[in-house]
């Protein structure tokens, strides 16, 4: 997929200029409510959550302001009412503020260095995330399952990158099997989403291009009675094949 802004204006000084200004504000709102976090860690992990939410609330506001990002949702009647497993395409660090935002409260499988990220890291701990060390191969797997059944007992959603990291806009990465042998254990469908961010917000890239995000929710892929590699191979083929969709939709820029 082309890029939504032309050679010349990726290097105009606007351009720099917006995302210096979007850099700025997430980090003064990173730094604010990784402290408020903190200060309310004995407070009931609902009342943290929403306390969370101010984050990714401010930053997807303040990308429009500054970036002119902005995005478009379809399949949200696919959305349940019920915990489940959601497993999301990673292109960039914008779906982490997106789906923290829309979603009802998730437990992320994240790697564990983030938690010792000062502030962010600290404030992230208190929102009941299933850290692991992504090295450490069956027994990152058993604790996904063990806490994973966990939280969704809970009525907490747990919500899996199955590429493991963010992967560039037209790459393929392998899916790994975590949330299909999760959703094989707990009996709760899996949610796939597909997303096109890296197109406006690359991974590792400073610049942010104007435009419209395209968010995908497939319908509800149902676990009962169904292996982990062929629930696995169902995720990866209707997020694969709905990203065709969307990468063929000229970008919308603004």
């Amino acid at each position: 997929m082309s890029a939504p802004t032309d050679a010349v204006e990726t290097l105009t000084p606007t351009l720099l200029g917006r995302s210096l200004l979007f850099s700025l504000g997430m980090i003064a709102a990173t730094g604010v409510v990784a402290l408020a976090l903190v200060l309310n860690f004995a407070q009931p992990f609902s009342r943290r959550y929403r306390i969370s939410r101010y984050w990714s609330r401010f930053n997807l506001w303040w990308l429009w302001v500054t970036c002119r990002i902005d995005y478009q949702i379809s399949g949200a009647e696919h959305l349940p009412d019920r915990p489940v497993i959601i497993m999301a395409k990673h292109q960039s660090t914008w779906e982490t503020m997106f789906l923290h935002q829309y979603l009802p409260p998730v437990a992320w499988v994240i790697k564990r260095e983030l938690l010792w990220l000062p502030f962010f890291g600290w404030g992230l701990a208190l929102l009941r995330p299933i850290a692991i060390n992504r090295r450490a191969g069956a027994s990152a797997m058993k604790q996904v399952i063990r806490q994973g059944v966990k939280h969704l007992r809970q009525g907490q959603w747990v919500l899996i990158f199955p590429q493991g990291t963010r992967v560039a806009p037209g790459v393929r990465q392998r899916y790994g099997m975590g949330g299909a042998v999760l959703a094989t254990h707990t009996g709760c469908p899996i949610l796939p989403v597909a997303l096109n961010a890296g197109e406006f917000w690359p991974r590792g890239g400073f610049l942010k291009r104007p435009g419209t995000i395209q968010v995908a929710f497939g319908p509800l892929i149902e676990s009962e009675g169904r292996s982990a590699q062929e629930l696995n191979q169902q995720v990866e083929e209707w997020i694969e094949t709905t990203m065709t969709r969307i990468n063929a939709v000229a970008p919308q820029a603004r």
